[in-house]
């Protein structure tokens, strides 16, 4: 059986509820997941004055387990275009799977927030695109599979580059 590792980084909640629906939907079609969330790096404090969700009981991956799947999804909000700073200090702590291309082949995708319509979803997935790069692992995006991309009657997230939603900037 496929297992797929989905890993998230959520400041305000919204990756991770985006993160059940994909994890449903994998288990639906006879994946095996295994579901994982990015170390925070705040401090407690820092992250009540933000007014930031309480984590989920998710276990928290270590970066030397990544090898385990077949593949991995990736959620994690847009911090100006780019990753937050605990998904990069995550994969700062691959060299030693990097080295041994230990990653090498396996597909991944990415699922995304952004605080506006056009806060950045595609070129936050578009600066992550190295890092899969030097390990070798191939990204597997959507394309434009979903109608909803084409629909423009209402604000949707998401885009050919992965699965998206759009939030308030405060978190709401």
């Amino acid at each position: 059986m496929t297992k797929i590792f989905v890993i998230t980084y959520s400041t305000f909640g919204h990756i991770n509820k985006l993160a059940q629906s994909i994890v449903k939907g994998l288990k639906k079609g006879g994946v095996e997941v295994g579901r994982y969330q990015i170390a925070e790096t705040l401090s407690d404090e820092i992250l009540t004055k933000m007014h930031a969700a309480p984590k989920p009981e998710i276990p928290v991956l270590n970066p030397k387990d990544l090898p385990e799947a077949d593949g991995y999804l990736f959620g994690f909000p847009t911090r100006y275009g780019t990753t937050p700073a605990q998904v990069k200090t995550f994969f700062d702590a691959t060299g030693g799977l990097w080295t041994k291309q230990a990653l090498a082949g396996k597909p991944a995708g990415f699922f995304f927030s952004t605080a506006s319509q056009h806060g950045g979803q595609e070129v936050t997935v578009f600066t992550s695109l190295p890092i899969l790069a030097h390990h070798g692992i191939i990204f597997v995006p959507l394309g434009y599979a979903n109608a909803h991309l084409f629909d423009n009657s209402e604000v949707v997230g998401g885009s050919p580059w992965g699965a998206g939603t759009v939030a308030n900037g405060d978190g709401s």
